[in-house]
């Protein structure tokens, strides 16, 4: 039985399927995936309707305006996906305006492939989901064995963490800002991630979605540490931004500021993508709040401490 063609519309998906090793298996991609650096050379059969240099406040207002009207913020190729002829395709039905979702999925290649393809949907708010989807797409490829031996990995790590913060009693308030403007702290699994890695969130309940707060709120929180992970955003490209934050009234007087507890990480390659890969997230997060505890390396690549 020859091996199932996949096409992946979620850059967390496509790193699912290459830790799995079946990264040869992949004929197509949606254009956010780009780990491992070798998938960019698969055809791309998504692109969004975004325009390029927008600011945080543009997209959000842009993101905004399309979904109000019913306009689907991606477009799926679906002449490339005939053409492609996947067994497989893997999408999301967890945020429409992340990536491309199941319905867009199902309406696109409705009627459209000359063999129907198994679709699999992910859907994860937590740790546990974020693990879930690998077992689940692990069973829809038949590397179950391969699934098992990824979780008991990822496992190993978290608790090599938890194992080591076990008898740490002040656990200091993080806020992970997810976007910049209007303000947003993360959701979702993030605050799972910070408990793990021995913080305390503020503002955000596991999950639940990333909520929109005021600025008053999060002066009036007055994190110990705050971590800037926007989401879709490298450290280079929010730094293009950071002025949005640095400006807002009493800024330098949080005491994550006077403190010198101020961090900006890579969101999209990290936090933002419930793959294989939000583990280093946790690990980054450790090794921001606990330094002399953890050094994972990722400093500098991963993220930076930024002084005010």
């Amino acid at each position: 039985m020859p091996a199932p063609k996949i096409i992946s519309l979620l850059p967390s998906a496509t790193e699912i399927v290459c830790a799995l090793g079946l990264e040869s298996q992949l004929v197509g991609r949606s254009h956010e995936c780009d780990y491992p650096e070798t998938v960019k050379q698969l055809p791309v059969c998504s692109y969004d309707r975004i325009g390029a240099g927008l600011s945080s406040l543009a997209i959000d207002q842009q993101v905004k305006r399309l979904l109000t009207n019913a306009i689907s913020v991606y477009e799926v190729n679906t002449e490339l996906m005939k053409q492609l002829a996947p067994d497989v395709v893997i999408t999301q039905d967890q945020c429409a305006a992340c990536a491309v979702s199941l319905p867009e999925v199902e309406q696109a290649l409705a009627n459209e492939l000359e063999k129907p393809a198994h679709i699999v949907s992910l859907q994860p708010d937590s740790l546990a989901d974020i693990f879930d989807s690998i077992q689940q797409v692990a069973s829809a490829l038949n590397v179950v064995p391969a699934g098992n031996a990824l979780l008991e990995d990822l496992q190993e790590r978290v608790d090599l963490i938890q194992h080591k913060l076990k008898f740490v009693e002040n656990k200091p308030t993080v806020a992970c800002i997810e976007w910049l403007e209007p303000l947003m702290v993360s959701g979702n699994w993030v605050p799972e991630l910070v408990q793990i890695a021995g913080g305390t969130p503020v503002l955000a309940e596991a999950g639940m979605h990333s909520p929109y707060v005021e600025w008053v709120d999060l002066r009036l929180q007055d994190p110990e540490i705050i971590v800037v992970m926007a989401c879709g955003f490298s450290i280079e490209r929010t730094l293009k931004e950071i002025d949005v934050l640095l400006q807002l009234p009493g800024f330098a007087d949080l005491q994550a500021i006077k403190n010198k507890r101020f961090y900006i990480a890579d969101g999209n390659q990290y936090f933002n993508r419930p793959g294989p890969r939000i583990v280093d997230s946790i690990e980054i997060l450790a090794e921001i709040i606990y330094p002399k505890q953890f050094i994972f390396g990722y400093e500098g690549e991963g993220w930076i401490k930024f002084e005010v």
